[in-house]
């Protein structure tokens, strides 16, 4: 499973137009008794992933007899906001969208599950703070992480160890070091093997997955943007144009464009033209998949020169499940959402079933998990577990502040920003002008 970003920003005006936030407990009371099927949308489709859905449910079924779980493969955060729309949803559903999460908190598309959560005495402290902000907005939780990606570097051994290295970098100033020693450009001045792709847009080299190693926190506790005075983010994007700049903006656009397909074999780090790259968990799994051509390791991102306490720490997103406003077996579904985001045995088996990272520290710290004795993968689990870990905030607009900034940092890294301190501040007031025009 691996977490995208399709950003849709009119999401909040949509859902504004068809749904009303139900009070606390909104639904809560419902008691189905006796046989009961649910439907459970889920947006996977590899038949191995299907699988691994229907023996986790099949776990809860063993556990909860009389009632029965009809799951529906390939439904994604759309359907699942359409279905809400025309009043007739899930039971529950599973999205890789968790952006989506304010919008769905805040326009009641999705259910209050605090009063369930208290009454069951839902042990929220077992979640870490970083998964809990990504799944509720403004202090109403609607949703329940299942699963979780975390970022971290991949380095191949083989091209550090030709370049002298026998160990990876620790600060970004060891990065953008190794990063030209590492690099192989040919006669014609061309690129042959970056040493690491700084060009933003490439892979899962995006600001979001450069900005935890600067400690930079993306909004405001009122939820207005913090791009100008977090000093954090001009520092990234200083560092990341002066590696732009190494390289040539025009020639990393033409390197790019030559890159093989991310969910293939030809990545580029699979066929060796990038040297390191940061990327989620998931690519231990691609290339195993994919016949383990390349010798590599992984380690924590790099962090910034001056703040050496991050290091160990990264970026993580994940999967959201919740309960639709409108679901025919509210209280059923209650048992599901539980089961499957809290279960630590479930976690386990489906953490290790999907190869992605199982998001309580009971699951994390299982004896049971397969994951951690992969040593290269435990450095995944060892960064969802660090304390300064972040993950992006939820926003009312569906993460229209990383749309925007991101069409911003495109600008930047082909010469088109003056003066950042300006451009930064302009961005702000644009994203805060709009949020407000919206809310």
């Amino acid at each position: 499973m691996k977490l995208t970003r399709v950003a849709v920003v009119a999401l909040a005006a949509l859902l504004g137009t068809a749904c009303t936030p139900g009070g606390p407990g909104d639904e809560s009371a419902q008691d189905d008794k006796g046989p009961v099927t649910i439907t459970f949308w889920h947006p996977l489709k590899d038949p191995n992933e299907v699988k691994a859905v229907r023996a986790a449910l099949d776990k809860f079924e063993a556990a909860h007899p009389g009632t029965t779980v009809k799951a529906v493969p390939a439904q994604d955060a759309d359907k699942i906001t359409q279905s809400v729309r025309g009043g007739n949803p899930p039971d529950v559903a599973l999205s890789f969208n968790a952006e989506k999460v304010g919008a769905w908190c805040s326009t009641g598309a999705f259910q209050d599950l605090g009063p369930r959560i208290a009454r069951d005495n839902v042990d929220l402290k077992q979640i870490p703070a970083a998964v809990r902000a990504y799944t509720e907005f403004r202090g109403k939780r609607c949703t329940m992480p299942l699963l979780a990606d975390t970022f971290a570097l991949y380095y191949n051994k083989d091209l550090l160890k030709k370049a002298g290295y026998d160990a990876p970098p620790k600060t970004m100033t060891e990065l953008a070091r190794m990063t030209k020693k590492l690099s192989q450009v040919g006669p014609d001045g061309r690129i042959k093997v970056a040493g690491f792709m700084p060009f933003l847009g490439t892979y899962q080299s995006v600001a979001e997955h450069f900005t935890p190693s600067y400690g930079a926190k993306w909004l405001k506790p009122d939820g207005t943007a913090n791009f100008a005075d977090d000093p954090g983010f001009a520092a990234m994007l200083n560092w990341q144009k002066d590696l732009v700049d190494w390289y040539g903006a025009d020639n990393l656009t033409r390197f790019k464009a030559g890159l093989g397909d991310e969910w293939s074999a030809q990545h580029a780090f699979e066929t060796g033209k990038l040297a390191m790259i940061v990327d989620g968990e998931w690519r231990t799994s691609f290339i195993k998949n994919n016949g383990d051509k390349v010798n590599y390791g992984t380690a924590p991102m790099p962090v910034a020169d001056d703040k050496p306490d991050l290091y160990g720490s990264g970026a993580i997103g994940g999967n959201v499940i919740g309960i639709p406003k409108g679901a025919k077996h509210s209280e059923a579904a209650w048992k599901l959402v539980k089961f499957l985001s809290t279960d630590t045995d479930a976690l386990v088996t489906f953490a290790d079933a999907l190869h992605n990272v199982p998001t309580t520290l009971a699951a994390l710290k299982s004896p049971n998990l397969k994951l951690a004795k992969d040593p290269r993968f435990k450095p995944f689990l060892d960064v969802f577990a660090h304390p300064s870990s972040s993950s992006l905030p939820a926003s009312g607009d569906a993460g229209a502040y990383l749309t925007n900034f991101g069409l911003f940092a495109d600008k930047w890294q082909k010469g088109k920003v003056p003066d950042l301190d300006k451009a930064l501040r302009e961005l702000a007031r644009q994203n805060d002008a709009a949020l407000k025009l919206g809310s």
